[in-house]
């Protein structure tokens, strides 16, 4: 019996919207109607830099800038229409990235560690998963935005998911995502792959600003990238 082959990576955590959700504007649609139901003339290219980090400091950021009268009740009302606005397009409209469950399969048959991380809180993170039936049997452990001090750039959502599958060492960690913050958290953290998909919101050319040591076209592509450049000789 054949042997399976071995890599230097024992946990990959996954981004959701853009790398393993497909990107079909739903956070920003969300982000749209809340301001323009509350009166926040906020725009799309100021809500660009703030992908991939928890959405409550965006709404409260956004505020800060365009509504001085502002209020915490304000915070509140825009957030609830947010999520509201989110969770009824996730129902109607979720679906994985292409090739993103194979991915799943492939790692799971060679016993990588599966984790997702998002800036989305824990009832949008819990959705998502529910909604596209990603189980305990699917991801190994999910880590969001309000479960930690800080979200990305920091590194704790991927410090938390090596804690959860006792994964100990960040160099067999390869951290995977769609935009700079993604790549910012896996740098801060030691991560041995920093990988930008462009499945997402950014391109090639922003994303490559950042510290990375690949970028690849979708998290279909994984596999492949990881037998070339991740397998043990």
């Amino acid at each position: 019996m054949t042997s399976v082959q071995k890599y230097t990576i024992e946990l990959v955590t996954f981004d959701i919207a853009g790398t393993t959700l497909e990107d079909k504007n739903m956070i920003e649609n969300a982000f749209s109607k809340a301001f323009e139901t509350h009166s926040i003339p906020a725009t799309y290219q100021e809500l660009v830099p703030f992908r991939g980090s928890a959405k409550r400091p965006i709404i409260e950021e956004m505020i800060r800038r365009h509504r001085p009268d502002g209020t915490p009740e304000l915070v509140e009302a825009t957030m609830a229409t947010f999520q509201e606005c989110l969770f009824a397009a996730i129902r109607a409209d979720a679906k994985p990235v292409p090739g993103a469950e194979g991915t799943f399969d492939w790692l799971r048959e060679r016993g990588i560690k599966i984790g997702i991380t998002t800036g989305l809180d824990s009832p949008t993170k819990n959705l998502v998963l529910e909604t596209l039936g990603w189980g305990p049997d699917v991801i190994d452990v999910a880590v969001c935005s309000d479960e930690v001090p800080a979200s990305r750039p920091a590194p704790w959502m991927i410090f938390r998911a090596m804690e959860a599958v006792d994964v100990q060492e960040a160099t067999r960690v390869m951290a995977v995502g769609d935009t700079p913050r993604d790549l910012q958290a896996g740098a801060r953290a030691g991560c041995g792959g920093i990988v930008g998909v462009l499945s997402g919101s950014h391109d090639a050319v922003s994303l490559g600003r950042y510290r990375h040591t690949h970028i690849i076209p979708s998290v279909a592509d994984l596999p492949v990238l990881m037998d070339n450049e991740f397998a043990c000789p």
